[in-house]
């Protein structure tokens, strides 16, 4: 059920990264997804972007942030459930990878995650 009025903020803080990090996470192709309920009442949908060193320099992690930015700004929308923080981690190839192909990535992980959420 897609939500255009999803109120979307960005993950800023480290202790909300480090909570995120102990969440359930799937890695689809160049990216990593981790996604962790809130258990607060506000149907607001947090987003937090980070690339390590392994990926390259500064340029290198800035343009993997940077597309998976927008890639989340396309998808999230669609397919993330309020009340939930995600965040998303570059893996190898990300700057380099088609953009369907990353789109896809982020897509399929989205949904794996919100399948995962849903089985018993």
């Amino acid at each position: 059920m897609p939500d255009a009025d999803l109120p979307i903020e960005r993950l800023k803080k480290r202790a909300d990264f480090l909570l995120c990090a102990q969440a359930p996470s799937t890695a689809k192709g160049a990216v990593v997804v981790q996604a962790r309920p809130r258990g607060d009442d506000k149907p607001l949908v947090r987003a937090g972007f980070t690339a390590t060193k392994r990926i390259g320099g500064a340029v290198e992690r800035n343009r993997a942030k940077r597309r998976m930015r927008e890639a989340a700004r396309l998808l999230l929308p669609d397919h993330a459930r309020p009340g939930f923080d995600y965040v998303f981690i570059a893996r190898g190839g990300v700057t380099t990878r088609a953009w369907p192909r990353l789109l896809d990535d982020v897509k399929s992980a989205l949904i794996r995650l919100a399948a995962d959420r849903e089985a018993p």
